[in-house]
This record gives structure tokens, C-alpha cells and sequence, in this order.
């Protein structure tokens, strides 16, 4: 088959599937943003970067800006029929930032596919989930209805979509799951493991080891959506009560999901302002992002590994966390859940109680007897459900491939 991915930092969530489809002997093509320089084995094709939309409209600006790019991509992609002669049977796009919106005018034969990360929603998830920093308001579930439109539309206008997560998939409307199949993106679990003489060297500290006393937390950015004000609280009764442990946190001072606070230039000097005289910033390594061989050491030797999260798109870093073999207490939220059973391959607490979750961290550093059966438990989940090698490329390329015996 001729297949076409559309993602504007491509490989994007499709570095696996992408190289295998050309290993099956189709022919693969992608589309990308022309500023992505992230390099990839498969043959790709740019589109000329959109500029933003100036509108007034604060409930237009979201889809006005997905639109432009939307439309962006379809000249590339009439470009790349009308030059090249490219008809693709199947088209795989993210449908996040709009590329997939007019892809269907320009080749309404082929067969589109997308990924369907999560559905933003007005309640039960992310908003007004947290008051103290997004309060439960009418003009908030207004911006997230308008946010949602051209998500609703590419699901309407795709043949199929695949989604990571249970949780994810149920974010969309009851009408439009019945597209949905649900395939986890896949951890390298040959690369993704225990690894008793891991070290990493800290550039303000000592050199850790696997077995030492380290609290580890990673996110993409250090912000409320992934708890950084919870752990944050929980911090100084921690380190009181563990006088040697060290904590290590992997993430950048910006944001990547919801806003900057009002009162400082990032959450980490806004809790540093709040907590930072009760800790021993000696024992506290803000590292922000560092290489993925670094961030891997940190998931191989840290004691216990901390996961919190909004009702939101659940992180690779926890599905990479558990894969190392990872101790880990994340919050009782839905996405964690699917996952996480407490007490079995896991500890889970009340996302906002800040109490149980220091009181977790301190068991599972002191030394939790049943940390062996957990982490090992942690392990075999990744591995029965979530192995890239053995369940999910297989059923991503079934998955695909199923289309094309369709046409």
C-alpha cells in the first residue's frame, strides 16, 4: 500500500510504526512542519509553517489557527498529488493541530486514519479539576467547548482512529468511540529496564546508584497538570524524616499544559518561594531536560519514583517508569488506574493530599517490604500489555494493514 503520515513534528507517536510499514514493503511518505528538523528513515515532505491567525475572537482564535494549518497542509499535500503523482490508500495523520482537516478534499478515496490522543472535555477531566489553579468556571468550559472543535470534526471526518489508553479513548463522545481502537504506542522493554549497576552523575551533587536513597519525579515541564505543587508540599516532611535521601526532578521551568502562574515567572520559583525555606535545597537536583540515557539512569536507580497527574493524557514516563522496574506512587486518578492497582504494582494516594503522599514516599524510601513484588509487578504489566516488540507494534501494523484488506 501507499501510506502517508501527516504529524508536525513527525516521527511524532509514530517512530515504530512508520520504519516497520516500510519493512512490510509498502511505500511510506510524511508530512511534516517545515521547521521539524527531528530526523527520521522515512522519506519526508514539508509544508510551509503556518503563521498565527490574528482574530479577536478569543473562543475563534483555537480553531482559526488549527484551520491555517489545516489548510497549509493540504496545498503541501496537493503538491505532492499534483506534481508527484502521490495517491496514498491510507492516510495516518495526529489531528491535534489540524493538519488532517482538508486532507479528505484532496484525496477523498483514501482511507484516514488518526490518532486520537484525548478529547478535550468540560467535566470530569483536567477542567476544574484543581481550583486553586483553574476554578470550576462557566467561561472555562466555554473555551473548552470552542477548543474542541476541530477535534470533533477530523474524528467525524476519519475512517478509524487508535488511542493509547482506555481512559483516552473514553474521553470522546459515546457516538464516536465505536472508531476507536485502543493500542498503546509501546515501550522498549529490552532497553527499558532494571538495571542493578545504573549511576548517574548529578552536576550538583553526588554520583547515584541503583539501590540509593532517591526520590526521582519527571514530567515535560514542572507544572501543576503533573502534581509539581503536590510533591513540592509534600517535600519538607520527606526529607525531615529521610535525612539521606536525595531528590531528582527531570523537567523544564516552563509549561507545557495550562497556564503560567500570575504571581512568578515559573511554578518552580512559585513553590520554591512557598517551600524552599523548609528544604534542604542540597538534597533537591532541578536537572530541567536532560538526555534520554540520563533520564533512563534516573528511572534505574531511583528508590521511588513519584507519578501525578490531572485526569489528562497519561505520560510515557510512567509506563517507562514501571518497564525500569520502577517503585512507584502516583496519584489515585483515572488515567494512572488503568495502570496502577494499589498495592500491586504500585502505590496510589489522593492527588491534592499532600500528607498521604509524603507518608508514601517515606515508606517506599525507608525500605517497603513489598517493594520487590511491586517493582517486579510493575515490570509484568508493561510487559503483558505494553511491550513494543511483542503487543503493540504487532497490533499497530494489524491494525493498519487491516484497512488496506478492507479497500
Amino acid at each position: 500500500m501507499k501510506i502517508l503520515f501527516v504529524h508536525q513534528n513527525f516521527p511524532g507517536q509514530f517512530p515504530h510504526l512508520a520504519p516497520a510499514l516500510v519493512a512490510r514493503g509498502h511505500q511510506v511518505l510524511a508530512l511534516t512542519d517545515e521547521k521539524n528538523q527531528r530526523p527520521s528513515p522515512i522519506r519526508t515532505l514539508r509544508y510551509k509553517a503556518p503563521e498565527p491567525v490574528q482574530t479577536d475572537s478569543a473562543l475563534g482564535r483555537t480553531y482559526a489557527d488549527h484551520a491555517e494549518r489545516g489548510l497549509l497542509t493540504a496545498r503541501g499535500a496537493r503538491a505532492l498529488r499534483d506534481r508527484h503523482g502521490f495517491h496514498p490508500d491510507i492516510i495516518i495523520g495526529h489531528p491535534g493541530w489540524g493538519e488532517t482537516l482538508f486532507l479528505k478534499e484532496i484525496w477523498p478515496d483514501a482511507t484516514l486514519l488518526i490518532y486520537a490522543e484525548l478529547m478535550y472535555r468540560t467535566r470530569g477531566h483536567d477542567v476544574g479539576f484543581d481550583p486553586e489553579i483553574s476554578p470550576d468556571r462557566d467561561e472555562a468550559r466555554f473555551m473548552t467547548v470552542a477548543r474542541s472543535a476541530h477535534l470533533i470534526q477530523a474524528m467525524v471526518q476519519a475512517d478509524g482512529a487508535i488511542a493509547p489508553t482506555r481512559y483516552q479513548a473514553d474521553s470522546f463522545p459515546p457516538e464516536l468511540r465505536g472508531k476507536i481502537t485502543v493500542i498503546h504506542d509501546g515501550i522498549d522493554t529490552a532497553r527499558v529496564a532494571p538495571d542493578p549497576t545504573a549511576r548517574l552523575a548529578l552536576p550538583d551533587g553526588p554520583t547515584l546508584r541503583a539501590g540509593d536513597e532517591v526520590l526521582s519525579f519527571v514530567s515535560r515541564s514542572l507544572e501543576p497538570y503533573r502534581g509539581f505543587h503536590i510533591l513540592m508540599r509534600a517535600l519538607p516532611a520527606v526529607l525531615a524524616a529521610r535525612p539521606q535521601a536525595q531528590v531528582v526532578m527531570v523537567g523544564a521551568e516552563g509549561t507545557s499544559y495550562g497556564a503560567k502562574p500570575r504571581d512568578a515567572n515559573s511554578w518552580k520559583d512559585k513553590l520554591l518561594a512557598e517551600v524552599g525555606g523548609q528544604l534542604d535545597l542540597s538534597r533537591v537536583h532541578f536537572l530541567g531536560r536532560v538526555p534520554y540515557g540520563d533520564y533512563l539512569s534516573l528511572m534505574q536507580v531511583a528508590r521511588v519514583h513519584c507519578y501525578l497527574t490531572y485526569p489528562f493524557v497519561l505520560s510515557w514516563s510512567l509506563t517507562e517508569a514501571m518497564a525500569a522496574g520502577a517503585y512507584v506512587v502516583g496519584s489515585d486518578t483515572e488515567p494512572v488506574r488503568e495502570l496502577i492497582t494499589d498495592g500491586v504494582n504500585g502505590r496510589l494516594v489522593p492527588f491534592f493530599d499532600t500528607g498521604a503522599l509524603a507518608a508514601a514516599l517515606i515508606r517506599g524510601l525507608e525500605g517497603d517490604p513489598q517493594a520487590p513484588a511491586i517493582r517486579a509487578a510493575a515490570r509484568a504489566t508493561i510487559l503483558s500489555g505494553y511491550d513494543l516488540a511483542s503487543q503493540s507494534l504487532p497490533r499497530q501494523i494489524a491494525w493498519v494493514e487491516s484497512w488496506g484488506a478492507m479497500g
